[in-house]
Formats: C-alpha cells, structure tokens, sequence
C-alpha cells in the first residue's frame, strides 16, 4: 500500500481565482518520505546541569519529582540557567523537546522568591495555552503561586474577576490579552518577565501589531523570552525589536523529527479514500491517531462517518467553543477515543502523548504546516508514524 514517490513534483492546480484548488499540491511529494533506520550506537543526550544544580525551592523540587522530570532535555539543560540569570533567550527548537518546562520551571521558582513578580506568557490558540496552564498548576502546586487563564471562545467575565485577584501569571492569548488590556482589566506596568511561545505561529495568524502593543505596555527593563520553532528574516527583525542582546539557543537537529517514520498512502483510482483509512483504522496498531483535515466542515464530517463505522472518534476545529474543543482533547489525552480529527489549529504546540499515527487525510497548505502536523507524534524519545494520503 505504501510506495516512496518518484520525485517528479505534482503539478500546481489553479482554480478561477487563481489560488490554489487543491492546497499543498506543489510539495514534493517525496517530502512526506522518511524511513527511520534505529541506530543503537547513536548517542544519547548526556545534560550538562541536573535539577539539583538549580538549587530550587523545595516545593517546585517536590512537584519537579513528582512530574516524573529526572534528567534534562537539552533545551532544559541549555535555557534554564540562563533564565535563572536574567539573560534575555532566543530558543529556537524542534516540536516535542520540553520548551515548557524550560521557562516554566525557573520562572515559577523567581517568583517564589519574591512574590511581587509577574510573568506574561503569549501563545498562538486557545488549546496551548490551555495546556501551559495545566503544566504551570503542576508545578506550582501548593506553592500560592496563582494564574490567570486569558482566551477567547469563553466568558470574558471570569477572567477580569480573576485578574482582579491576586496573581502572578497570566497566559493567553494575543486577541483577548488586547482587549482585556484596552478595557484597563489587565494592567502590564507590574509585568517585568515576558514569554513570546510560537512566535512564528503567533506572526503567521498576523499577531504582529497585538504583540508589539502588548510589548509597549510593559516596562522598558523586562526579561523576555522568545521561542520559535522557525527562524526566518520576520522572526529576526522581531528578535531585534523586542530583546536586548539576547542569548540564543539552538537545539533544532533537522526540519522534522528524526524518530517519526514518514510514508505516503496512494489512493487508487478504484478505492475511496475513507474506505482505506477504515482499513487502517482496523489495525491494531493504530490505537491513538490524529487526522488532520483541510476545512472544519470536512474535519467534522469525517469525524461522524468515522463514528457511524464505529470508531470513537472526536474532532477539533474553529466552529466549536472552547469548551467542546477542550473535551474532545481530553478524551483523546485520556484514551476515551481512537481518533482524533483535527484541522490546523491542532497542529501546533500541543503535547498529547502516546499519538502512534498522524495521518494526513488532507494535504497540508504548507510544508512547515506539515513538520508541525507531525510533530504530534514521536514525541520525546518516543517512535510515531506519520501517513500522508495522496490521490
């Protein structure tokens, strides 16, 4: 069924507006070809620091443990003592490589010793900055240390009575963070440490004028943070605006993940489409897989023809509210479904693990939409397929 691809380049499809009728189509194909080989000689990682170097607060050592963090990833091993020192940071890394917990961890520890400090977190969608949330609580926790979630697509009222309370984190964001600032609930003055998470994703949505508004409102002497999966002219005219002589970190290896096996499915000109992705579905070895679709609409219909083919199936895509997204994510997290289908706003930054397959029912509009699509999968050290239908 699965056949690595000539070379030969698809021919570009134009409709009557001139665009692109079928996105994706220019990418060479052979591009979603990877064969991982394991390599037992290859070596592993050896970090520089531990945990106790840092020498933390006990309450974050305890919760630290407790996550089940023993050794440093490199972008940990390189960022943390760096943060702890104040330096301005440049991360440029792969999906998958524990980004959060490299400013999470220092920065709750900063404001454990003194409590009047403030962080400013700033992310591209609702669900990662859900998730940084979720991971903030876990290592926080029992440390009266307090956060405030800042997203649209849910009630604006219980996050100004939260800002209204005591807090030292906020996340969100870059819409609602606007216009929680401009209607004067969030003032930024107190805020000396800011994080700018995606920032390629946050420039590609058009975030640009949000984040320097948000940059101008803090204080000219701040800590900022800055992590971007992609380094491009954009990113580094950004770079230059908002950090002073920042260090930079660069742990990014290769374009994609080295341990994510890369294959293409052709559809024959005699089979439909869903049918072989049924076929697939039904081995055994597909027990966690995230499909990602094209359009909303497409994403949610696939999502109900799967479920009427018995498969437990969930889907996240614009037009559900926040709360029907973050259900359907939790039980995909938490195995209550096989499958997951999902449009682009899944395919950046989210941390689900044990993903065995992302499958690309639809073609990517991108190749770097591509590298993030996958990336949901062979997290870690971990081994994940991905599958890329082409007609």
């Amino acid at each position: 069924m699965f056949y690595p691809n000539s070379g030969r380049r698809t021919p570009r499809k134009f409709n009557s507006r001139n665009k692109f009728a079928n996105p994706g189509s220019y990418i060479n194909v052979s591009k979603f070809v990877n064969k991982v080989v394991i390599d037992l000689k290859t070596e592993r990682f050896t970090p520089k620091h531990t945990f106790a170097d840092f020498k933390f607060q006990d309450i974050l050592n305890r919760n630290i443990e407790a996550k089940g963090y023993i050794t440093l990833t490199p972008i940990q091993d390189q960022a943390i003592p760096r943060v702890i020192r104040g330096e301005d940071i440049v991360g440029i890394a792969n999906t998958g490589t524990g980004k959060t917990a490299a400013y999470l961890v220092p920065l709750i520890n900063k404001i454990i010793l003194d409590s009047r400090e403030k962080a400013l977190i700033v992310v591209p969608t609702r669900e990662l900055a859900c998730q940084i949330d979720d991971e903030l609580r876990i290592f926080a926790k029992n440390s009266n240390l307090f956060s405030v979630l800042c997203i649209g697509g849910v009630s604006m009222g219980k996050q100004i009575r939260e800002l209204y309370q005591r807090h030292h984190f906020v996340i969100g964001t870059p819409g609602r963070l606007k216009d929680l600032i401009e209607q004067k609930v969030l003032d930024l003055s107190g805020f000396k440490t800011i994080v700018l998470d995606e920032a390629d994703r946050m420039l590609d949505m058009g975030f640009i004028r949000d984040m320097r508004f948000m940059m101008s409102k803090m204080p000219k002497e701040r800590h900022t943070l800055f992590f971007s999966a992609t380094l491009s002219s954009e990113i580094e005219k950004l770079i230059h605006e908002f950090l002073r002589e920042p260090v930079r970190i660069s742990v990014k290896t290769q374009d994609t993940a080295k341990n994510v096996h890369q294959d293409v499915v052709r559809i024959p000109k005699d089979k439909n489409k869903l049918d072989v992705l049924h076929n697939l579905l039904d081995q055994k070895e597909f027990s966690k897989v995230l499909i990602f679709g094209r359009t909303k609409h497409g994403v949610e219909r696939l999502a109900l023809e799967l479920g009427k083919r018995g498969f437990k199936t969930e889907s996240i895509h614009g037009n559900k509210s926040q709360r029907e997204r973050q259900r359907a994510l939790d039980l995909f997290r938490r195995d209550h479904a096989q499958v997951l289908t999902a449009t682009d706003v899944a395919a950046r930054g989210l941390d689900i693990s044990e993903v065995t397959h992302v499958i690309n029912f639809d073609l990517p509009a991108t190749y770097e939409d591509y590298i993030h699509r996958i990336g949901r999968t062979g997290r870690g050290d971990k081994l994940g397929k991905a599958l890329t239908f082409i007609e």
